[in-house]
């Protein structure tokens, strides 16, 4: 993988594809004779502030954590930054191979950007849209804040036919249960505690014993235990460390190695609630079918944008059969502003395929205000190796692994 400053990022696909061509096991794709006429995108928001019980209540530091200028779970200004510098790579990169205009305004319709209804995801594809399209007034769809979306939460909206004890047991085939969950993250959760600094040596998070249940109203599912705890204070040093914020709460000092460790606690809380075959094929149930659409349809916008959350992001990879990899980040734990992006290309014939790959900003970068980004390319199994994928063959297997 490699990074690239932005005065290269005109050129930055064809270098960075020559280079993992190189140094991936995923093989650079050749796109030789064929037009990019459509992309369709699964984005995460942006750094925010912590959740409400993100750091769970009895957590203890020997630092009092830092404090944050930006209200609980919403976009941060830096946050807002960075997806404005994805959003000008993602144009100039459009923009050298054709998909988007160099001057003035995409043509009305041709920019289709829908949101969660929180916040953090609303702010999310607005600043996007705002950076990609300056002065443009791109439109950000959303249902009103705070209204249950069933294209990003559709356990909480009844979306699907969803068994709660039956995604329990393929869990618990998926991880091999949770005590052997948080026995393979042992020694992140040891790390965790060094980082926390309590010196109590029964450790610092309070942990609780390991268990999945099905939730009382049999929608959804109930964990309990250290991967529980741990994964959210895990992500809360993730986001104050690319904030800016001082990146200690008084034990062992966090640099971006140090985050990449820990990060695996944040990343095994996906194990659970998107990543087996049960969980990735309800989560990703609705959106999944939006984006089969947006990839077919005959007259559909160039660009068509989701904005939602970790869970859509990790499920969408799981369902298609690809782990999430970039710089600064444990593996499958989704990046802040880290999109799956799915381009659709045509031949002269008018044949058409696909190429997916999972765009980035490393906390490092997001912490300096830095301008790189990197574009990793990934393999669907099934597809071809090291070719683009036939749409139609494509669609196929996406639909197929879909719940109902």
């Amino acid at each position: 993988m490699m990074t690239l400053p932005a005065r290269f990022h005109g050129l930055r696909r064809a270098w960075l594809l020559a280079a993992l061509a190189l140094a991936s096991p995923v093989a650079a794709r050749s796109t030789g004779g064929l037009t990019l006429d459509r992309v369709v995108v699964l984005m995460r928001h942006g750094v925010r502030a912590p959740l409400d019980g993100e750091v769970p209540h009895g957590t203890r530091t020997a630092r009092p954590w830092p404090r944050w200028s930006t209200p609980e779970s919403q976009l941060t200004p830096r946050g807002a930054a960075a997806l404005a510098v994805e959003a000008r790579a993602d144009h100039s990169d459009w923009v050298a191979r054709g998909l988007l205009p160099a001057t003035g305004c995409p043509a009305p319709g041709s920019i289709r950007i829908r949101t969660n209804s929180s916040s953090r995801t609303i702010a999310s594809g607005r600043a996007y849209a705002e950076a990609l399209a300056p002065g443009c007034a791109l439109r950000v769809d959303h249902n009103p804040e705070g209204q249950v979306d069933p294209l990003f939460e559709p356990l909480r909206a009844r979306a699907t036919p969803f068994d709660a004890a039956a995604a329990v047991a393929d869990i618990d085939r998926f991880t091999g249960g949770m005590d052997a969950l948080v026995a393979r993250h042992r020694p992140a959760l040891r790390l965790l505690d060094s980082v926390l600094g309590c010196n109590d040596p029964k450790g610092c998070d309070p942990g609780g014993v390991a268990r999945l249940t099905p939730s009382a109203d049999g929608q959804g599912i109930d964990l309990t235990g250290p991967i529980r705890t741990a994964s959210g204070t895990a992500q809360v040093l993730l986001l104050q460390y690319a904030e800016g914020l001082p990146p200690s709460v008084g034990g062992a000092a966090v640099d971006g190695a140090m985050l990449r460790r820990l990060g695996e606690l944040h990343a095994a809380l996906f194990d659970v609630y998107s990543r087996s075959p049960y969980m990735a094929a309800h989560q990703s149930a609705v959106f999944g079918r939006h984006m089969i659409a947006a990839l077919t349809e005959p007259h559909g916008p160039r660009l068509d944008m989701l904005v939602g959350h970790d869970t859509n992001v990790t499920a969408l990879a799981a369902l298609l059969g690809f782990d999430l990899v970039a710089p600064g980040y444990a593996i499958n734990d989704a990046a802040p502003g880290g999109a799956i992006l799915i381009e659709r290309w045509h031949n002269a014939a008018g044949k058409a395929f696909v190429t997916l790959s999972y765009r980035t900003q490393s906390p490092d970068h997001i912490r300096a205000r830095d301008t790189g980004v990197t574009v990793t390319p990934v393999h669907v199994p099934g597809c071809p190796d090291a070719a683009p994928c036939p749409l139609d063959r494509f669609v196929h297997l996406f639909e197929a692994r879909l719940a109902r």
